[in-house]
């Protein structure tokens, strides 16, 4: 049986882990640059019909 360096396990281990959760977060997360331009755009879009339909007897 050859010995192993617990050190080394524990940081692979931890390192593991860290990869995991990223992986997890960009796919919960992580929108494309197309992806917020386009939602950004649609924002805009929307704004500007909201402002064309205000009244200006206010």
């Amino acid at each position: 049986m050859k010995p192993v360096n617990l050190n080394q396990f524990r940081k692979q281990k931890a390192r593991a882990e860290k990869t995991a959760r990223a992986d997890a977060n960009a796919a919960k997360f992580g929108r494309t640059k197309a992806e917020k331009a386009r939602d950004a755009a649609e924002a805009e879009s929307a704004a500007r019909r909201l402002d064309g339909h205000r009244r200006d007897d206010e």
